[in-house]
């Protein structure tokens, strides 16, 4: 079963069981990802991984929008719609994993100041694209050039 058959399936699950939170994550999740369908054409499973990630994305932003805002029932329902996001995403690699392969990667390019991040991170993204949060990877990159 595919990952979009997995969604399409619990989508479902929650119309009959009438959980609404999670009916309304998916139902956004489902239209972002037809919407990048009609965009593209075809979409495999990263196409799939990758628009979760960015919808986990945005609710890491608003959340920490509405925690200065104050608004702790809205950082409430947000944090309960990112960690329904978070169960369709593979498994994430730990830390200690990915700073491995970041040294691994480092040593491959030979990389030994910042200017050299592009080239590390090229490498990288295509060994942990949907393993590991990217924005993490930069700053351990960035930390170990430096």
């Amino acid at each position: 079963m595919s990952l979009q058959e997995k969604l399409q399936a619990d989508l479902k699950d929650a119309l009959r069981s009438k959980d609404e939170m999670k009916l309304s994550t998916l139902r956004f999740l489902m239209a972002s990802i037809h919407n990048l369908k009609i965009e593209k054409g075809k979409l495999d499973n990263e196409d799939v991984v990758s628009t979760i990630q960015k919808q986990i994305k945005q609710r890491k932003e608003s959340i920490e929008g509405f925690q200065q805002g104050g608004r702790d029932e809205l950082v409430k329902k947000e944090k309960t719609e990112m960690e329904i996001l978070q169960t369709y995403l593979p498994e994430q690699l730990s830390s200690a994993e990915v700073e491995n392969i970041v040294d691994s990667a480092i040593k491959e390019t030979s990389a030994s100041s910042p200017q050299d991040m592009g080239k590390v991170m090229g490498i990288l993204s295509s060994k942990l694209k949907g393993k590991a949060d990217m924005g993490v990877v930069s700053g351990i990159v960035s930390k170990k050039l430096s």
